[in-house]
């Protein structure tokens, strides 16, 4: 039994970091989608109306950042684009890594430490899915550019 529990312990442990690094792109959305959310349910927006506002700014943040990474020219603002998005992550990750070292670190200086390398991997994450997913490519109107393969 105590076998079995090491297991699912660290079978646990390491689902929630790839969770935490996976869902690291998606802070900006989230907070966006929040603040939003939260303004329209302060102004008189239904639970529902302001669930509906909030997830369609979310997804509306995500999207027109993804598609202006992907259509930019200009290597300056694509990594302004991918940096707006990897500080929220970064400071998010930092935040979680303080809470999940609070478990079995009793140095209040280690836990910092702990925290400022996990905000730098998980915002470095974030800013790396956004641009390696940008391909430069030559745009001409009119013309079909070929996938390299």
């Amino acid at each position: 039994m105590l076998a079995l529990g090491l297991v699912l312990n660290t079978l646990g442990i390491g689902l929630s970091c790839w969770a935490i690094f996976a869902l690291a792109v998606y802070a900006l959305p989230f907070f966006v989608a929040l603040s939003i959310g939260m303004t329209a349910f302060q102004s008189g927006a239904s639970l529902i109306g302001a669930l509906l506002i909030a997830t369609a700014g979310g997804a509306l943040t995500l999207v027109l950042g993804q598609v202006a990474v992907a259509i930019a020219r200009s290597l300056a603002l694509r990594i302004a684009i991918a940096t707006a998005f990897a500080i929220p992550a970064a400071v998010a990750g930092y935040h979680v890594v303080f809470a999940v070292s609070q478990i079995g670190v009793p140095s209040l200086a280690w836990r910092e430490v702990f925290a400022c390398l996990g905000a730098v991997c998980i915002g470095v994450t974030s800013w790396t899915r956004l641009i390696v997913l940008a391909e430069t490519r030559p745009f001409e109107p009119g013309r079909v550019v070929e996938s390299p393969s």
